[in-house]
This record gives C-alpha cells, structure tokens and sequence, in this order.
C-alpha cells in the first residue's frame, strides 16, 4: 500500500512539474494555427477523396442498364441499419471533436501571454495607429514624408503584447504574418501578442475592419529586428 501510494505521489509531483514547464514554455501561436490550418486541409481532403471514390464506385456498380430497369435495395436488419447510420455519424463526430480541440489549444496560446512579454500600447484613430513603449516613447504610425505608413519596429527574439483601445470608432488591428486579428474598440481595451521569433521586415499591419475613407492607409510594415536596432530606433523616436 506505502508503494502505490508513493508511486502515486510521484506521478503527482511529475505531472505537476510538467505541467508547470509547460505553463512557463513560450509557445508560438503562428506555429499552431500552421499546423491546425494543415490538419483541417489533410482533413478535408482526405475525406473527400473518400467521398469521391465512393461515389463513382456507386455510379459504375448500380448504374442503370437500360431505360425501363427499377433498382432493388436489399433489406437491412435492424442492427444493420443503426450500425450503418451510427458508425459513420461517430468516425465524422470523432474528427469534429478532435479538430475543435485542436482549435482550442490554438485559442488558449493566443490569450495566455507570456510573462517576459513587452507591453506595447496601441491607440487607434482615424486613420492610424499609435504605439507607445514600456519606457513612454510614442511612435506615430501615420502617413510620413513619402506618403507611406511608417515602419513600426518591435525587438525579435521577445513575445511582444500589444495592448489596443480607440478613441473614435472601431479598428481592427489585423497582423496577417503573425496570424492575429482583434477587434480594436472605444471605451475598451483588447489584447493580442505575437512571438517574433526571428528578425523579419515582411509583417504589415493593416486595419480590418472599414473604419472611414482613408481605411486603406492605415497599413504600417511592423519589421522584427535585432534587440540593438531596436534600441537605437526607439531612441530616435525618443528625440524626435
């Protein structure tokens, strides 16, 4: 009895730990939604296929012969019938539940921020974004000399959380390389974090949700860049 209860106790205390790890463990939200992106096509496809096959197979097989020829179905038992309607219905279901659970893992990384995040305040108007760093430094997203929505700079290697409110109407701060999208409304703040990795000058901010006629400007490049360039960068906006 002391044994099981010991090895007990150690499954407990293993399983904590684990659990604790994994809790701590900077996960990639991007990475996640790949892989549940690739599930769902594997998926699909598969089953169709299936479908597909099974289809042809019938139309080949019980094709009608001649103009004047009735089809005949041969009668099922009972348990034929249910195990017909059943085994199929609980194989999709199955499937379902897996892929949602799946979805809900993706969910759970994507509102768990991670504790070293950098907190990065957005403020949206019309019609831009606003970014202000832990330090107090506001980077003004506007229009610049040429025109072009200016680059907003976050350090790589750092989870970076951006905390976003509007002071008019609704925004949508919609990062497509990251795989983020949030609602961005007045009198609330809304979150979401993304994990740059690596250094990156792909990613562009742009607002999702129609918000006025110069909508379309409101598209900043967001480049992930080494922790000095970023320094330096924010020191320039500093003294700007």
């Amino acid at each position: 009895m002391r044994k099981l209860l010991s090895a007990m106790t150690g499954l407990a205390g293993g399983a904590l730990l684990s659990s604790q790890a994994f809790a701590q463990e900077i996960r990639n939200p991007a990475e996640e939604w790949e892989h549940l992106w690739n599930e769902v096509i594997l998926d699909i496809t598969v089953i169709g296929v299936i479908m597909s096959v099974a289809a042809i197979v019938m139309l080949i097989k019980y094709r009608a012969t001649s103009p004047d020829q009735v089809g005949t179905a041969k009668k099922l038992t009972t348990v034929q019938s249910i195990s017909f309607a059943l085994i199929p219905a609980s194989i999709f279901m199955a499937d379902d539940f897996y892929l949602a659970a799946n979805g809900w893992t993706v969910w759970n990384a994507y509102r768990r921020v991670p504790e070293n995040a950098m907190e990065v305040k957005v403020t949206a108007y019309q019609w831009y974004f606003e970014f202000e760093y832990p330090d107090g430094t506001v980077a003004d997203g506007s229009l610049g000399d040429d025109d072009k929505p200016q680059a907003i700079k976050i350090p790589a290697g750092q989870p970076v959380v951006f905390r976003m409110t509007s002071e008019d109407v609704i925004h949508s701060f919609g990062l497509p390389y990251y795989r983020v999208k949030e609602d961005v409304m007045p009198g609330r703040i809304t979150y979401i974090w993304v994990n740059p990795d690596k250094e990156q000058t792909e990613a562009v901010l742009q607002c999702a949700e129609f918000c006025g006629n110069d909508h379309s400007q409101m598209a900043n490049p967001i480049h992930a860049v080494p922790q000095a360039e970023f320094d330096a960068w924010l020191a320039a906006k500093a003294d700007e």
